[in-house]
This record gives C-alpha cells, structure tokens and sequence, in this order.
C-alpha cells in the first residue's frame, strides 16, 4: 500500500464525502489507520469498481463495504481532493480574465484592470446558463453568496461533481430562484433526511437529469417530492428494475425517460396512471411485452402521445395490439426489435404496424402519409385474408382470429371484403412456372395503346418499373402503378412496395395495370 505519509489536513466528517484521484471518482468510506503500515488512509468505493482492488477488507479486516466486490481501494489522503464549493468553480469557469488580473500587483493595477473585474462580476450576474460538468464542486459554500453574485441562472449542468447529498444540491438551487433545468448526471448522492423541506429549493425546476446516478425506483419516489413542477425528468442508465406507482408524486410530468435500465416489465402499469404523462422512453429496457388486459381503455397513459420502445426484445405482434389501447398513441418508435411479417421484410412489418395503430401519425421517426396508410391497410387486408375467410369471413369470424387481428373487422368495414378467388393461394411449384397476362393500360396518356405482357406471378414491382422502363422510356422511379381486375373494376388497387410480387398483390390472369407518371 505505500510508504508512510504525513498527513494532511482531513475536512470534518470525511466520510461519505465524495473525492476525485487523478480522472476517477470514489466515495469515502473509511478514514483510520490500517495496519500494519502508520499513517491515516481513505478506504474509497470507486464509482467505476473497476478501478479498485477489494471489498474494503485487508488482511482478514472488514474496514468498509463496497457494492461491487472489487470496487474499493485504500489510498493516501494526499492523492485525494474534495473539490471547491460552487462559486470558485464558477469564477475559474467564466472569470479567467479575471484570475489573471489577480496576478497582476498593486503598482502595476491600472483602472483598467479594475475594469476587467467589474466586467466580470456583471457577466456572472447576468449568467443564465451555467456549466459545471467535470468540476469538482462539492458544496454551495458561504450563505447566500450564490443568491448575490449568479441570481439569474436558469439551466445547470452539475453533472460528474464531487456533490455527495442532495441537502448540499438544494443549498445551491434554494438561491437559484429562476432555475429551471438542472443536471446531476453521474453522481453518487445520498437522499435528505426530510425532502419536503426543499420543495422550495427545487419550486421553479422543469427539467430534471439524473443519468447513470446509481439510482433504484424507490428513491426518486422519494425524493420526488423535492420537484413539484417537475415536467421532464431523465434516469436513464440507471439501477432502476421494478416500478411502484407514484402515489402523489410526479404528478405534473410530461416526459419521462427509463432507458438503458433493466426493468421489470409487468411493472410498467405503475406509471399509467401519471395524469400528464406525453412521452415515455424505454428503449434498451429488455421488454418483450406490455400488458394491458387488467386495466380499462381509456385509464392508462391517458395523456400519452409518444412511445419509444427501441433495441427490446418485441417479438410478439400482439404487443402492437396492446399499444392500440393508448387512447392518444400518435408517435410510435420500435427500431431494433424482433417483430417480422411472414416475408421476412422490415417494410412489411412497418406496414403491419401503421395498420393495426389506427391513430398513429408517425412511425420511427417518419411521417405517415394518408396514401401510406392506405396502401398498408389494403396490404394488411390481403396478407391476412385466407385467414380470415377459414375463420368464416363476414358471417362469422372466428374469436381466435378477432385476437390476433383486433382492427380486421374495421377494415373489412372501410375498405371492403377481399375477394375469395383472390386471396386463393398458389402452389410454389405452380407459382414459378404460371404466367400471368396483363394489360399495361395508360390513364393519363389516352394516345398510347395497351400493352398485353406475359409476366411471372413471382415477378416483383421492381423488375416490373424496369420492363416498363425499356418499353415506354419513362424513368422507372416516377412510375406508380395500380391494378384493377374484371370483378372488380370499379376499384384500382395500389402497387405501392417495389420489393412484393405480382402474386402478393393477388394479381390474376386477365388483370390491368395502370400505369401514370408525371
């Protein structure tokens, strides 16, 4: 462990007071000596356990307890620094001008250089966002300071400082009247003993980031009292797993963010109930499903507009169901999860998505458009309509199939039945030899005549733009094509994935394609 060290200067009450040693941080755990060697030694937990060496024992003695059961170390107290207070790390911030007029001695100060000191303390005045990320800031200081020299902060980042406890958090913020947002990523704090006591230190706060802090569930309940305006609240990568419903608390919230923390997911009904709740994020949460059977449309998340549900382990389409019970769902995100149609096409998937959630206005960041969600319903209504005939159709669909596809029957309603001949599926060893004959007619170009082709069922769009290409010399990317066929000429039917064949969109024998372009 060393050689002997004079010992230094220890503040009072040293431990559970948070240090930085060299670019790590660790808390203080024990102060005292540790034999065999002579000397005063901090026992410290490092935030990053790798760092460390030990549990906190040392040859057979249990002097500290650590999390991690390599996360803690003994270091002399020369190696370790508590930090500054709040406005020393200001001023070294924002006044370097005026630190370096400091330097300067009384013969050579010019009223110039007073000048430069009574410039920097009104640019401090008039400070309304202040960032202290990385700095050693471990209290507020002498009393009311803050109030007198930065009133006018509204945003703070605080994130990564030596802060220890949330009283010394409010005894900066209790002086920072028109603060609003307020950062505290990446430090390790231990919970006031009364946190009712500075709801006034936090009364104007909106925006609130607690990432990678270390932090369960139950004590940002607790503290949650503290925040009274609170809208935006960030705890992600946290140590957050089961979610107890927030009785009383987080009452004005409007965006919440659980990502990156290893939820428990039945437990997500605990936040349902959150009156003002607009945007929820829990991606990377490892979430396969989002139960809603037990509670009443309408109750849960009834201010709910965006979900962001990325990189979980979705698989199920009945989840997509589920979300069809958000009476507000509008925005919708679920990149990196494992729903897939039966062609294996991500396209497909996104159009299942845009059919079963009637409200939905955008999808993974994309607007839906009207002629989008068109094609898509039509293409749902084809994908499942075998299933839905063996499950009697209109007369009487089956309860097993109105499960599994809840928004069919709406459909059917909207657009019409499919038709049986149809949706009639093809043997493969038929399908790759059938060729079909269809008529390329041309709506907006009444001068040109039909065109019959022989096509293979299994031909896709795209290949089918590229003949049309060699034949009609029209870009193949501004081409759009529909189809009608005799039973039903009346309706024209979009063709609107370049990546599904002729047969998926249950192109017959006998059938137009109309072809347009601008």
């Amino acid at each position: 462990m060393g050689v002997d060290h004079t010992e230094p200067e220890v503040p009072v009450d040293p431990v559970g007071r948070r240090v930085v040693c060299g670019e790590e941080r660790a808390t203080v755990r024990y102060v005292g000596p540790v034999p065999p060697t002579t000397g005063l030694w901090f026992g410290v937990e490092w935030d990053n356990p790798e760092r460390g060496k030990h549990d906190g024992t040392n040859d057979g003695v249990q002097y500290f307890t650590c999390r991690h059961y390599k996360g803690g170390s003994f270091i002399r107290p020369a190696k370790a620094s508590f930090g500054m207070d709040f406005l020393t790390a200001v001023r070294q911030v924002y006044q370097d001008d005026v630190v370096q007029s400091e330097h300067i001695s009384s013969k050579e100060t010019t009223l110039s250089d007073c000048k430069v000191w009574v410039k920097g303390l009104v640019r401090l005045e008039q400070l309304k966002s202040v960032l202290l990320n990385c700095r050693e800031v471990n209290g507020p200081g002498a009393d009311g300071e803050i109030r007198k020299t930065t009133p006018n902060i509204q945003w703070l980042d605080l994130s990564k400082t030596l802060l220890s406890c949330w009283d010394d958090v409010a005894a900066i913020t209790q002086q920072l009247d028109k603060l609003e947002r307020l950062c505290l990523s990446y430090n390790r704090m231990t919970e006031p003993s009364d946190p009712l006591s500075h709801s006034q230190a936090f009364c104007s706060l909106r925006v609130l980031v607690l990432n990678n802090c270390d932090l369960v569930w139950p004590q940002i309940l607790r503290c949650a009292i503290m925040w009274p305006q609170l809208e935006d609240l960030s705890v992600e990568e946290n140590n957050i797993t089961e979610l107890q419903r927030p009785e009383g608390a987080l009452q004005s919230l409007k965006c919440l963010n659980l990502s990156n923390n290893p939820l428990v997911q039945d437990s997500v009904l605990s936040l349902s109930a959150l009156p003002r709740l607009e945007q929820l994020n829990l991606s990377n949460t490892s979430l396969t499903v989002i139960p809603f059977e037990d509670v009443s449309p309408g109750a849960m998340f009834p201010a709910l507009e965006n979900l962001i549900l990325d990189n979980n382990n979705i698989s199920e389409w009945c989840v997509v169901d589920e979300l069809a019970k958000l009476p507000r769902l509008s925005r919708l995100s679920c990149r990196g999860n494992r729903l897939k149609s039966s062609d294996g096409n991500p396209k497909t998937a996104n159009q299942m998505i845009i059919a079963k959630l009637e409200q939905l206005l955008i999808l993974n960041g994309s607007q839906i458009l009207p002629e989008e969600r068109r094609g898509a319903e039509l293409d749902y209504i084809k994908m499942f309509g075998e299933e839905w005939l063996k499950a009697g159709g209109e007369s009487q669909t089956s309860t097993q199939f109105t499960c599994q596809h809840p928004r069919y029957q709406k459909l059917i309603t909207k657009y019409g039945a499919p038709d049986s001949s149809e949706l009639k599926k093809q043997q493969p060893s038929v399908l790759k030899n059938q060729l079909l004959n269809i008529t390329f007619v041309f709506p907006d170009h009444p001068d040109r005549r039909p065109i019959v082709k022989k096509l293979p069922a299994t031909m896709d769009v795209h290949k089918v733009k590229g003949l049309l290409y060699r034949l009609l010399k029209v870009p193949a990317a501004g081409l759009s094509l529909t189809y009608t066929t005799p039973k039903r000429m009346d309706t024209e039917f979009e063709m609107n994935s370049d990546l599904k064949t002729l047969q998926f969109y249950s192109i017959t024998d006998g059938d137009q394609v109309l072809v347009r372009w601008s």
